[in-house]
């Protein structure tokens, strides 16, 4: 495997980064990860307009222009022989010393990691997953804000550990109040007598592209979309739900909190939506050539 790091194409075992990195000692950083499909990576303006949001907001500069990380991330998925990949753009603080002040950084740190995922087997897209509501909530909006896609993962990871210790592959995280956030790297929708509901962006929830991608299905399909609070209640009673991300793409959710959702099975709008959606990989995104 080669990966792009500052500026360059190095084998896998030489991509190393300094212990005095800050996004290794402190979490100090932004990421994204992204989709290729078939030589077309997905919707890879949005990622990289949302990965220059995240670092302006901490403050952090991407030594590269859009344009230059486009070009990068193409290089790496060419050195690699890649038609169908996941991308994961990462954008560091640099070298550092001990203290948190980043101004003693020298240097952002840039890397781009190109290989294979596949978050979950093909058994649950065709019959639904389970999730469960764990205590860890998502983070405070004026704590770090989970519109930053950062480093700092940790609220996740606590979340997914105890959705596995309560044998779960995915976790429901709430927010300080108690209404629906999102899960540990997706997030979610219900269908509730033919509308389609998902959390606004608001209640501590990531801006997902996948998410984005959904609503613009639903316009298409005439489905009446809402960003609506929604609280676990509205998620046991709902007819249908699912999970969207970039590594997950749409899952159907069958089971929350022990609750069957409909009918137990992935329903009518989450099935259209999922149809369409693997139209949408082979068409919005920019291609290139292995």
């Amino acid at each position: 495997m080669k990966v792009y790091l500052n500026g360059k194409i190095v084998d896998k075992r030489a991509a190393t980064v300094s212990v005095f990195d800050h996004g290794f000692l402190y979490g100090d950083g932004v990421f994204e990860g992204i989709r290729s499909y078939n030589c077309l990576v997905f919707k890879l303006k949005e990622h990289i307009d949302r990965l220059f949001e995240s670092a302006h907001s901490i403050m952090l500069n991407i030594p590269l222009t859009k344009k230059q990380v486009t070009d990068a991330i193409i290089k790496t998925l060419q050195a690699n022989k890649l038609k169908d990949a996941y991308i994961r753009v990462i954008i560091s603080r640099g070298n550092g010393d001990l203290g948190l002040d980043p101004r003693r950084c020298k240097g952002e740190t840039v890397v781009i990691i190109t290989d294979k995922i596949a978050l979950y087997p093909q058994t649950l897209y065709k019959g639904g997953m389970g999730i469960v509501t764990v205590p860890t909530v998502r983070n405070l909006c004026e704590a770090v804000n989970p519109q930053i896609k950062s480093l700092n993962y940790l609220n996740n990871i606590l979340a997914k550990m105890e959705a596995i210790n309560a044998g779960y592959q995915e976790a429901l995280m709430l927010d300080h109040l108690g209404y629906v956030a999102e899960c540990t790297g997706d997030n979610i929708f219900v269908v509730k007598k033919g509308h389609l509901y998902t959390p606004p962006q608001c209640m501590g929830s990531l801006r997902g592209i996948t998410r984005d991608a959904v609503l613009g299905i639903a316009r298409k399909l005439k489905i009446s979309a809402h960003e609506h609070v929604l609280t676990r209640h509205e998620l046991f009673i709902s007819e249908e739900c699912f999970l969207t991300g970039t590594a997950a793409e749409i899952m159907p959710v069958i089971k929350v909190d022990g609750r069957v959702i409909g009918g137990g099975a992935p329903g009518k709008v989450t099935k259209e939506i999922m149809k369409e959606f693997r139209k949408l990989t082979k068409l919005g995104g920019i291609k290139y050539k292995i």
